[in-house]
């Protein structure tokens, strides 16, 4: 395939092929700080295990309020703005843990840093929303393929340097993502700012009173619809932290499998996320992959359960189908999910919606892992019951969205994206 026809097929133009490369920036930084933060606090800061614990879960709380109130912000102001603001946040504030080892400092800089950390996600879905136009769900999943490659990327240069496992090493993988963040900031001043349905909203009705936005905290079915997400979202909690604690506290597996199971993720995702976001184009086919999601979701959690049974190759091979069925569970999930949150909010408000959705992704990953210990110190029989959960939640996902399918988008009407 020729560069030119290549570059065809990436939809948002110019533009969104440059944010393309400022998310594979930003997950190779990402990669290279994510990986040994804890170790950071240990080795450079001398902090002990509860501190640091403590540490990352007052961060992670915090950052919760970063999605709905980025969401806001990209509802009053030009989003690539907002999007700089962030980036040169998430710098300063990784750049303020090297000027201390008080406790409370480091709280305090680590939280600061985790808002707009989790503002990004929010903010990088919108613009794909407004680039890409009717193909957002291609744009996404290639987008979500360029991160997976970015945290590859982002793990071997952290991988080498901890190899040291030296005070300078650690300082130097900060100081390498802080670079990173004022590299994507500098690319990113670069973005033409996408239209706002917001703004077209109120360029469009100049005359007379426009009433109030939308509020997504008062639309009942898309609360729901976030609070569902959040537990479909457990796919994530499962595979990097559940699944590597259950091989060592309940299987026969060697700890080694561990890593190279989420190897295995990565690849999967990079091979499959772009193919299979044809299958979620539309808001009605979105609602359709929460079928597979759900069959996908009890073969994994079976075969969590049967990766106990005595013997190791018979753990190996059940936490290689649960690692397949799981990572398969992620690429339809994420399909659906970016399709039925931006169909299911209101123009004027798109921003403030996506917002609230972010909320999911942000909860799940403070709250998934201490439902999934619970699981595991429950024993194998709790995996079924998850299964039964989630398809559940996949159930409850289906019939509440099932009313809305004649909506009109956001930023488009409802029409099939096609793989031309």
């Amino acid at each position: 395939m020729s560069r030119s026809s290549w570059k065809k097929r990436i939809p948002g133009g110019v533009d969104g092929r440059r944010m393309l490369v400022i998310g594979f920036i930003d997950k190779c930084g990402t990669g290279l700080w994510a990986t040994s933060i804890a170790l950071y606090f240990t080795y450079v800061s001398g902090l002990g295990i509860a501190q640091v614990g403590l540490l990352v879960g007052i961060s992670g709380g915090v950052g919760i309020a970063g999605a709905p109130l980025a969401g806001c912000l990209a509802d009053r102001f030009p989003l690539t703005r907002v999007l700089i603001g962030t980036q040169l946040l998430r710098a300063a504030a990784l750049l303020a843990l090297l000027t201390t080892d008080h406790y409370a400092l480091l709280v305090l800089y680590s939280a600061i840093g985790a808002l707009p950390d989790r503002a990004t996600n929010v903010l990088t879905k919108l613009y794909a929303a407004r680039v890409a136009g009717s193909e957002r769900v291609r744009y996404q999943a290639i987008n979500r393929t360029v991160s997976n490659l970015g945290w590859a990327f982002g793990g071997l240069g952290a991988a080498a340097a901890l190899s040291v496992a030296t005070s300078t090493a650690f300082q130097l993988l900060l100081l390498g993502n802080v670079l990173t963040y004022v590299v994507m900031a500098a690319l990113t001043l670069r973005c033409a700012e996408p239209p706002a349905p917001s703004r077209i909203a109120a360029d469009s009705t100049t005359e007379g009173p426009t009433g109030k936005p939308a509020n997504p905290w008062r639309d009942r079915t898309y609360l729901l619809f976030t609070a569902t997400e959040a537990g479909l979202g457990l796919h994530d909690t499962i595979l990097q932290v559940a699944m590597p604690l259950w091989i060592v506290h309940a299987t026969d597996a060697p700890v080694g499998l561990a890593p190279l199971l989420l190897v295995l993720n990565s690849v999967l995702v990079v091979l499959f996320q772009v193919p299979l976001a044809r299958f979620g184009a539309t808001t009605a086919a979105a609602r359709r992959l929460l079928v597979p999601l759900a069959c996908l979701f009890v073969a994994g959690t079976l075969a969590l359960a049967a990766s106990a049974v005595d013997g190791p190759a018979v753990a190996i091979t059940a936490l290689v189908m649960a690692a397949i069925a799981l990572t398969f569970a992620e690429i339809i999930h994420a399909t659906a999910s970016w399709e039925l949150s931006v169909a299911l909010a209101a123009d004027e408000a798109q921003g403030a919606y996506l917002g609230v959705h972010g909320l999911a992704a942000a909860t799940q990953r403070f709250a998934g892992p201490l439902l999934l210990t619970g699981v595991i110190a429950a024993g194998p029989l709790a995996w079924p019951l998850l299964g039964v959960g989630l398809v559940a939640t996949c159930a409850g996902q289906h019939r509440l969205v099932r009313h809305h399918l004649t909506k009109r988008s956001l930023s488009v009407a409802p029409v099939t994206v096609s793989e031309h």
